[in-house]
C-alpha cells in the first residue's frame, strides 16, 4: 500500500454487544429508556442551574459542565448502538468512526478533569469557608473551565490526528460497541507504535494525575475536619462531598477495574459492559445522584416548577 493511500476500507462493522438476537428488542427498549433518562436527567439540571439563581454559585457552574459532558457523552455513543439494534446493519463510515472516537476521548477527558475541579471547590469551601467567595471568584473558574475545554479538544485531536494516518486494509470488524481507539489500533495493518506510545503516555497522565488530584483534596478535607472534630463538622462533610464522591467512585471504579486491574479473563464481555457502565450508566446516574443528595436541588426544583417560577402565557415563556 502506497503512502497516498491511507486506507483501503470505506467503513467499519461494530460487533455490539453480546446480546442474543431472541433478547435484542428487550435491550433495545432498556437501553432506549437508559439513553432518555441520561438526556432529560441532565437536562433538568442545566436548566434548573440556568434559571435558579440560587445556583449561580461555582459549584453548581462545574455542575452544569458536568452534566452537559455526560449528555455528551452518552450520546456519543448511544445513538449509533440503538440505530444498530433497530436496523441490525452495524456499518459505520470510516470518518464517522474517527469522529465518534474524537469525541468520545474529548468528553470522557472532560469529565475527568471536571470532577477534580469540584474536588477542589469542596476542598475551598470546607477548608477555607470565610474565603470561599474570594478564592473561587468567577474569573479563576473561567481560567479552570476554558483551558481544559481546550485541552481536552487538543488530546483528543493529536488521537484522532494519529489515527488517521494508519492503514486499514483487512479485518474491519470492532469488537465493542462503538470505536473505541485501542480496538481500532487492533486493526490497523500498519506501524502503531507511536499511537500506542501516545496513548499510553496520555492517558496515564489524565487518568492518574486527575485521580491522584482528587485523593489529594480529599486528603487535605479529612486531616481539616480530623483537627477539630465534631459532629457537625463530619456531617458537613458528607452532605457537601457526598454526591461528588459518589460520581467519583462510579467513575473511576469502572476505568479502573476496565484499564488498570486487567484480569485473565479479560474478555471482550467484560470489556464491553465495562464500558457500558462508564458511559452509558454513569452519565445517566449522576443527576439522581445530585437531585437526590442535594438539597439545593430539592429546593431548586420546588421553586421552579411548585412556586410558578415559570408562567407560561401563550406561546411564550417568562421568567421571573
Amino acid at each position: 500500500m502506497n503512502g497516498n493511500n491511507q486506507t483501503a476500507i470505506s467503513q467499519f462493522l461494530l460487533l455490539g454487544l453480546p446480546i442474543p438476537p431472541v433478547h435484542q428488542h428487550l435491550f433495545y427498549i432498556l437501553f432506549l429508556a437508559m439513553y432518555l433518562t441520561t438526556v432529560l436527567g441532565n437536562l433538568l439540571i442545566i436548566i434548573l442551574i440556568l434559571l435558579d439563581s440560587h445556583l449561580h454559585t461555582p459549584m453548581y457552574l462545574f455542575l452544569s459542565n458536568l452534566s452537559f459532558s455526560d449528555l455528551c457523552f452518552s450520546s456519543v455513543t448511544m445513538p449509533k448502538l440503538l440505530q444498530n439494534m433497530q436496523s441490525q446493519d452495524p456499518s459505520i463510515p470510516y470518518a464517522d468512526c474517527l469522529t465518534q472516537m474524537y469525541f468520545w476521548l474529548a468528553f470522557g477527558d472532560m469529565e475527568s478533569f471536571l470532577l477534580v475541579v469540584m474536588a477542589y471547590d469542596r476542598y475551598v469551601a470546607i477548608c477555607f469557608p470565610l474565603h470561599y467567595t474570594s478564592i473561587m471568584s468567577p474569573k479563576l473558574c473561567a481560567s479552570l473551565l476554558m483551558p481544559l475545554w481546550m485541552l481536552t479538544a487538543f488530546h483528543a485531536m493529536m488521537h484522532t490526528l494519529l489515527m488517521a494516518r494508519l492503514s486499514f486494509c483487512k479485518n474491519n470488524v470492532i469488537l465493542h460497541f462503538f470505536c473505541d481507539i485501542l480496538a481500532l489500533l487492533k486493526l490497523a495493518c500498519s506501524d502503531t507504535y507511536i499511537n500506542e506510545l501516545m496513548i499510553f503516555i496520555m492517558s496515564s497522565l489524565i487518568a492518574v494525575i486527575s485521580f491522584l488530584l482528587i485523593v489529594m483534596s480529599y486528603a487535605r478535607i479529612i486531616f481539616s475536619i480530623l483537627k477539630v472534630p465534631s459532629t457537625q463538622s463530619i456531617h458537613k462533610v458528607f452532605s457537601t462531598c457526598g454526591s461528588h464522591l459518589s460520581v467519583v467512585c462510579l467513575f473511576y471504579g469502572t476505568i479502573i477495574g476496565l484499564y488498570f486491574c486487567p484480569s485473565t479473563n479479560n474478555s471482550i464481555v467484560k470489556k464491553t459492559t465495562m464500558a457500558m457502565m462508564y458511559t452509558v450508566v454513569t452519565p445517566m446516574l449522576n443527576p439522581f445522584i445530585y437531585s437526590l443528595r442535594n438539597r439545593d436541588i430539592k429546593e431548586a426544583l420546588i421553586r421552579v416548577f411548585c412556586n410558578k417560577k415559570i408562567f407560561f402565557n401563550g406561546p411564550l415563556v417568562i421568567f421571573t
